[in-house]
């Protein structure tokens, strides 16, 4: 690859990966003071951003395959456009150390930016800290207060948020797709009435859930300063503002924290189920009557170590918390103002707004699992397991989120491959019942493009949708459908990418010599390992050199192959 511009354009539908960083021109700090003073400025040498001074913290995950690329992509793309590095790229794993990564880089960053940009590092220091006090949170500078009104929760989470969110109602009790008897993980379907939604197929939804209610119950019974948590109650702080005349303090509403009750608060606003970061354990460990809680927790959060092993052993959502540590009953105030948002949590549409007309059809994996290895407590997935407990006619807030680089091709003439394991297939389900409603209009007489689609689970049982698409086959929508069993007994382990493989000789004349689009829908890992696979076919096939392929797989990303976002 030649440069970030053809990078960017390949990657606005894929994951950001392969970047040639060893191409890029390194411009120490000596070098880049040296040229704005005396040497005449290029673009060739500088770039647009040479007046720019830089540093970048990526994030990520080392769970999965390539790690902080966004971050990598970020810093490559600055250096390259002349942007000068204050310091070298630094990274934080969410599975280790993420935040400590992120309070040694801080202050460093800060030191260097003060000595770049000739600021005294202490007065500066001095100033942030005192701006901070005057920001710190105490009981002294929060509080909780009674209020008459309210809004409707769909208005507070728009704001919360930011987002269009919209109340619609579950049209019924969502299915288990494998069967009420089974005894199988429940994969279900979600279908919503949406009057006025609008969508195509490949889009997203944002679902907005409720935490539990027995770990809210549990939660409120800890606080203090709590006495009726369904009264509508405002946050407040406690601002001072300096004048000329003097420092004047006043309470001020919380900018972003809605005006409603404690519960409503807990139940939809606030994330209580992610273990609690170790600033959040700072603030309970000072409100524990017993010494050895406090002591206990003051472990957690000096000792890295420690609170890694604690946190990826135990996964405790704050109910766990304050039972580990039962005299530990921190203020609702403090605690309100220290949670995260609850996000949302996004999946395919698994429906066409042809064939559902004001429905919104959502096929999603109930999760279940057990903490400690499988010994310890029993935990749930969010959204899954609130979207599981719904009943027909109750309350959903959720917005669209467009996909337009996973929107179904405009070019019925080329062939398409579909492929997607497990809930993977959600979309897809979308794009044959458009294709099947098309096909049944009298005044669309395009023909349908060849489609074939690979699915895989683990057993027969699990085979989402089969009845649907027998049909679809029958029917002509569907060219062929080929399933992949992973834990089938007395069946070769086989996954999509093992079925890509057999037909391999077909998938070329598909992808190259048909120009057909392929789309992969499901974990990053899985089509990581789908993208491979049809590269190992071309490379085979043409008999081309690795930079070759490389560079006719990029080009391909732009037209050709589309990885689904998202949650499938």
């Amino acid at each position: 690859m030649g440069s970030s511009k053809s990078f960017m354009k390949a990657n606005s539908r894929q994951d950001f990966s392969k970047i040639a960083f060893q191409q890029v021109k390194k411009i120490d700090r000596l070098d880049s003071l040296r040229g704005s003073t005396s040497e005449t400025l290029t673009e060739e040498t500088f770039g647009p951003l040479s007046n720019v001074r830089f540093a970048v913290f990526a994030l990520g995950s080392s769970a999965y395959p390539n790690f902080c690329a966004f971050g990598k992509y970020v810093d490559n793309i600055l250096g390259e456009l002349g942007g000068e590095r204050l310091l070298k790229l630094s990274f934080g794993d969410e599975m280790c150390g993420q935040e400590q990564a992120f309070r040694k880089w801080a202050p460093e960053v800060f030191k260097v930016a003060c000595e770049t940009f000739c600021l005294d590092p202490d007065e500066t220091f001095s100033d942030a800290s005192f701006a901070l006090q005057n920001e710190s949170l105490t009981l002294n500078t929060v509080r909780l207060i009674s209020f008459k009104e309210t809004a409707p929760i769909e208005q507070l989470l728009s704001k919360f948020h930011n987002k269009n969110v919209a109340k619609y109602h579950l049209k019924r009790k969502p299915v288990n797709l494998h069967g009420e008897n089974s005894t199988a993980r429940a994969t279900i379907r979600v279908e919503i009435i949406a009057p006025g939604v609008n969508y195509e197929p490949g889009d997203h939804v944002g679902i907005f859930p409720a935490n539990r209610k027995d770990i809210v119950d549990g939660i409120l019974k800890r606080l203090t300063g709590v006495d009726d948590p369904d009264e509508i109650s405002q946050l407040q702080i406690l601002k001072e503002t300096h004048t000329s005349n003097g420092i004047f303090k006043s309470w001020e509403p919380h900018e972003k924290i809605p005006t409603c009750s404690i519960r409503t608060l807990l139940t939809r606003f606030f994330d209580i189920t992610t273990p609690p970061s170790r600033q959040l354990l700072t603030l309970f460990g000072t409100y524990c009557e017993d010494k050895v809680d406090a002591e206990r927790i003051n472990i957690l959060v000096n000792e890295s170590s420690a609170y890694e092993d604690w946190r990826h052993w135990k996964i405790p959502h704050l109910l766990d918390v304050l039972e580990e540590f039962p005299s530990c009953k921190p203020p609702a105030s403090l605690l309100l103002a220290h949670l995260t948002p609850l996000q949302p949590r996004f999946y395919s549409i698994s429906s066409s707004l042809k064939k559902y007309r004001d429905g919104v059809h959502l096929t999603v994996a109930v999760v279940k699992y057990k903490v400690e290895d499988g010994d310890g407590a029993e935990h749930f997935g969010v959204c899954s397991n609130y979207l599981e407990g719904l009943d027909e006619g109750e309350e959903i807030y959720m917005f669209i989120r467009s996909a337009p680089s996973f929107h179904m091709p405009n070019d019925n003439t080329k062939p398409v491959i579909l492929i997607g394991p497990g809930t993977g297939i959600a979309p897809f389900r979308s794009f044959w019942q458009d294709w099947e409603m098309k096909a049944l209009e009298e005044s669309d007489n395009k023909r349908m493009p060849k489609v074939w689609l690979f699915f895989g689970c683990r057993t027969k049982e699990l085979d989402l949708y089969r009845e649907e698409k027998d049909n679809m086959v029958k029917v002509g929508i569907l060219d062929r459908v080929f399933l992949a069993l992973s834990r089938e007994k007395d069946i070769p382990k086989t996954y999509v990418q093992d079925l890509a493989v057999r037909e391999s000789e077909a998938l070329y004349e598909i992808v190259v010599l048909e120009k057909g689009h392929v789309y992969v829908c499901g974990d990053v890992t899985m089509a990581e390992h789908v993208y491979q696979t049809i590269r190992k076919i071309i490379a085979k096939k043409e008999d081309k050199s690795e930079a070759e392929v490389e560079k006719y797989m990029l080009s391909m990303r732009v037209s050709t192959i589309f990885l689904g976002k998202g949650k499938c």
